[in-house]
């Protein structure tokens, strides 16, 4: 059987973290199975046996590999020191089977348009998605953003997290810290947004790009 490629970064040579064919196994579809899963799961994120388990619990190696497998279905108490043991929530062994997983759609043109701080005429922001709490820990931000004829020249920006830009009209020299570049249709760029960034030169106007924002959810 062939095996699957690993991701590769942009230069080449270093694999990604991230492999955008993963699958993951289908949700438990009974709670007892969704328990077991999690156990499992956080057990072998701290690289510990069944039998390391059955000492910091107290339960027998055969009662753990009965809940990891779905066979039984624990009792509260059970799920404490599987909790204690595991140094998770109790609620952690319930999210594979209970906890929603939310998706943002926008018809086109339907964009909430808004003001953000620095916004100058002719700058139009369309936020284009949007997810409040997801289980990534991440908060992203994808605008669709309009520069026209009337724009004046944007202040840098600088802000915590990652941005991406994708140039999909006009053309634009972007700023990036020390560094200038000129963007045009196909273009993109990725940056880490602490840095003060922004347009520079507005060359070929109307210019339109996807700006992607993440940063870490803050709890």
């Amino acid at each position: 059987m062939a095996k699957t490629p690993k991701p590769i970064s942009a230069s080449g040579k270093t694999p990604l973290g991230q492999d955008p064919h993963a699958v993951r196994e289908p949700r438990a579809n009974n709670l007892e199975l969704a328990i077991g899963h999690e156990v499992r799961t956080y057990r072998k994120k701290l690289g510990i046996t069944v039998a390391d388990m059955a000492v910091a619990t107290g339960m027998s190696v055969g009662m753990l590999s009965k809940i990891e497998n779905g066979n039984i279905s624990p009792s509260l108490t059970t799920l404490q020191a599987l909790s204690k043991a595991l140094g998770v929530p109790l609620t952690a062994f319930f999210r594979g089977f209970e906890e929603p997983r939310s998706a943002s759609f926008v018809k086109a043109g339907e964009g909430v348009n808004l003001e953000r701080r620095g916004t100058r005429a002719g700058h139009h922001y369309s936020l284009l998605g949007h997810i409040e709490n997801n289980t990534s820990g991440v908060i992203v931000e994808p605008y669709l953003i309009t520069l026209n004829a009337s724009s004046d020249i944007f202040p840098t920006f600088q802000h915590e997290g990652m941005e991406f830009l994708y140039m999909l009209e006009g053309e634009v020299v972007y700023r990036h810290g020390d560094s200038l570049y000129r963007m045009e249709e196909g273009d993109s760029l990725f940056f880490d947004a602490d840095a003060p960034h922004g347009p520079e030169e507005l060359v070929k106007l109307p210019a339109r790009y996807l700006s992607i924002i993440s940063y870490p959810q803050r709890q």
